[in-house]
């Protein structure tokens, strides 16, 4: 077992962090000793922040691998510096957000297939009980390590049968995209890990050629699967109502009138993205 300390050279709001990350009752979040553990390859690793706002430190426990380091620092964005996505703003009309929210991070998801098996629980539900059906689906189909809940293997949930799904609530279709996408992962049809290294248009070309797998869980994959930096989701209805509080207008903004600002906004338009979402929370 290794341990890092991690100090970082820009302002980073691990509070913030933590408090979104503890909305979702799979995560397993200590607010009061500012600690989360997450697993890795069964593998189960806390991160404790130790510093402030703008002097950011942490102590990572429990790493086996440089490779679970590597990853550690990846999802929670301390391997790449806010600075020059928050200087780069500062020059758009998006700069009182960024002074507002300095030093949010993009977080992804521990999993890659738990990002594509949530988002198609969440499709067309509301947030509270696309929750509890995921939390359901996870106690279910998996296992809790040191009270960390591990996402269910493909292979489990490739063998399930469309009936077992549906007595927990879920449609049928629901049911029948969460088992086809998990058999076509087993199959070898569909690897999630060989997308990391793609570019977002191939992501995206490749991910909805499968039934459950739309735009919006295909950028969603991007966003939070995979932290791309470049992506802002123009029919996603919370962007629209914090835009439309952002520009003072009396309705949402259409796509055509959104499209203009993306070029400002580049290469981080991810960031764009959850700022606006952060500012409606």
């Amino acid at each position: 077992m290794m341990t890092q300390t991690v100090e970082l050279a820009f302002t980073y709001r691990m509070e913030d962090v933590l408090r979104r990350l503890a909305l979702d009752p799979l995560n397993s979040v200590d607010l009061s000793n500012q600690t989360v553990k997450i697993p890795l390859d069964e593998t189960i690793i806390t991160v404790q922040s130790i510093g402030t706002l703008h002097e950011p430190k942490f102590i990572l426990t429990g790493l086996e691998t440089e490779e679970q380091y590597e990853r550690v620092l990846s999802i929670f964005h301390f391997n790449r510096s806010l600075l020059p996505i928050h200087e780069h703003f500062l020059e758009t009309n998006l700069h009182s957000l960024f002074l507002k929210f300095e030093g949010t991070p993009i977080i992804t998801d521990f999993s890659l297939y738990g990002n594509i098996m949530k988002s198609i629980i969440h499709q067309q539900l509301n947030l509270t009980f696309a929750r509890t059906l995921t939390e359901r689906f996870v106690h279910t189909f998996s296992k809790s390590k040191e009270g960390v809940w591990l996402y269910p293997a493909p292979e489990i949930i490739a063998n399930l049968d469309v009936g077992t799904l549906r007595q927990m609530q879920f449609s049928t279709r629901k049911a029948e995209y969460m088992i086809g996408i998990s058999k076509a992962i087993v199959e070898g049809a569909l690897n999630l890990e060989a997308l990391v290294t793609e570019s977002d248009d191939f992501i995206l070309s490749e991910l909805i050629k499968y039934r459950g797998i739309g735009p919006w869980t295909a950028e969603s994959f991007l966003l939070f699967g995979l932290g791309r930096e470049n992506l802002f989701p123009l029919a996603d209805i919370g962007l629209q109502n914090s835009l439309k509080q952002q520009w003072h207008l009396d309705r949402k903004p259409m796509k055509s009138e959104i499209t203009p600002h993306l070029a400002s906004w580049a290469p981080y338009n991810s960031y764009a993205a959850l700022y606006l979402w952060r500012n409606i929370e």
